[in-house]
C-alpha cells in the first residue's frame, strides 16, 4: 500500500482546530506518514529548560495538519486508523508547569497557594530495550518505563465555524489525551466542515491514565494512519474501537458531565450495535463499562467509557470498517 509522507516545517503547525488553511488534500483510503513535534515545540531539552521561560501556552500542541479529505460532508464520519505510532526523537519530556496541571492551582482552579516548582524532567529513549527512562531530580532514583507511545490530540474541525485551542478536547476530539489513541485503534469523528480538516499532533512515549501533572512524556512522533470516509452516521461525540473494545469520549468539566457524555454515548452505541431497547442498553452497560479517566488537566476533562467485545455477541460498527483497515494496514 503506498504511502504519503509529510513533515511540516514550523511555520506550517497549526495551533488550533478549525481557522486553519489545509496543508493537503487527501482522497479516503489514503496511507499517511506524518511527523509532529511534541507539545512544547522541542524548546525542553535538557533539565535547565524551563517551561516559564521557555514554553508560551498560546503555542503549544503544534498540529500536522490540517488535510481536507475529499468528498467530506457535514454529518458524514471521518474515520482514521492509527497503524502505527514510533518515536521520533531519542527523548522525551515532562513538565510541571506553573498553575497548570491537576495538583495544583491553575486559572479555572484559584487557590491562595503559590504554583508548584517549575521543574521539568528529560526521559531517555532506549530503542532496544524500548524503555524511557526515568530520572528523579531530587535523588538519585531511575526506573525504566516501558514506551507506549499515543497521540493525545485527534481532531477534527468543530462545527459553526468555530476555532478550538488545541489545548482543547470536546465534541471534535481534540486533545483528548487518552492512551487508548495508540497503534491499531480505529476513531470516528463526525464531519463538521466540508472537507473535515482533521490534525493530529502532541505524542506521547507513554502517559499515565488522569496525565495528572499536565504533561506527559511528550515526544515527537512518526504516525503512519489510514483516512477513510464513511457517508453518514457522523458520531455526536469520538467513537473508538480496536481489537478489543468499543469505546466513547466525552470531554467537559466538572468530570461528571465527562462521565455522562461518554456513558450516554456507549449506552446508544450498543442499542445500535445489538438492536438493544435504550434501557436495555443502559442496563448491559451498567454491568459491563470501564470507565479510564484520560486527562484531568485541560480546558475540559476527557474521560472514555469501554465495553469489552469478550462480553459481548460478535458485531459490526460502521460496515466492519475496523477489520478492513486493519488489514490494510498490514500491507503498508
Amino acid at each position: 500500500m503506498d504511502v504519503i509522507e509529510y513533515t511540516p516545517t514550523r511555520d506550517q503547525y497549526a495551533y488550533t482546530f478549525g481557522g486553519a488553511a489545509p496543508a493537503m488534500r487527501v482522497a479516503p483510503g489514503t496511507a499517511l506518514r506524518l511527523w509532529s513535534d511534541d507539545a512544547f515545540g522541542g524548546v525542553l531539552r535538557t533539565t535547565d529548560d524551563l517551561s516559564s521561560a521557555k514554553v508560551d501556552l498560546r503555542f503549544v500542541n503544534p498540529q500536522t495538519g490540517p488535510f481536507y479529505v475529499e468528498g467530506a460532508e457535514p454529518g458524514d464520519t471521518l474515520v482514521l486508523h492509527l497503524a502505527a505510532l514510533e518515536p521520533a526523537r531519542d527523548w522525551g519530556a515532562s513538565a510541571a508547569i506553573p498553575f497548570f496541571g491537576g495538583m495544583t492551582s491553575t486559572d479555572r482552579v484559584v487557590t491562595l497557594q503559590d504554583p508548584l516548582a517549575d521543574t521539568t524532567w528529560i526521559y531517555e529513549l532506549d530503542r532496544d530495550r524500548n524503555t524511557v527512562a526515568f530520572a528523579a531530580r531530587h535523588s538519585d532514583h531511575r526506573i525504566e518505563l516501558p514506551v507506549a507511545p499515543m497521540l493525545g490530540t485527534v481532531g477534527v474541525a468543530p462545527a459553526g465555524g468555530e476555532v478550538r485551542s488545541s489545548l482543547v478536547p470536546d465534541r471534535f476530539g481534540g486533545n483528548m489525551d487518552t492512551p487508548q489513541m495508540r497503534a491499531g485503534t480505529t476513531v470516528f469523528l463526525g464531519v463538521n466542515v466540508e472537507g473535515a480538516l482533521f490534525s493530529v499532533g502532541d505524542g506521547h512515549y507513554r502517559q499515565g491514565e488522569g496525565e495528572a501533572c499536565g504533561t506527559a512524556v511528550e515526544g515527537a512522533m512518526t504516525t503512519t494512519l489510514i483516512v477513510d470516509l464513511v457517508k453518514g452516521g457522523a458520531p455526536g461525540w469520538p467513537r473508538l474501537e480496536d481489537d478489543s473494545h468499543w469505546m466513547t469520549v466525552g470531554s467537559s468539566r466538572p468530570m461528571e458531565d465527562s462521565w455522562r457524555i461518554g456513558n450516554a454515548e456507549l449506552v446508544h452505541w450498543v442499542a445500535e450495535l445489538y438492536g438493544l431497547h435504550t434501557m436495555d442498553a443502559y442496563q448491559l452497560c451498567s454491568q459491563i463499562a470501564e470507565v479510564p479517566v484520560a486527562n484531568v488537566v485541560d480546558a475540559n476533562y476527557s474521560v472514555v467509557v469501554k465495553a469489552a467485545k469478550s462480553l459481548l455477541p460478535a458485531a459490526d460498527a460502521f460496515g466492519g470498517i475496523h477489520a478492513d483497515l486493519r488489514a490494510r494496514a498490514a500491507t503498508i
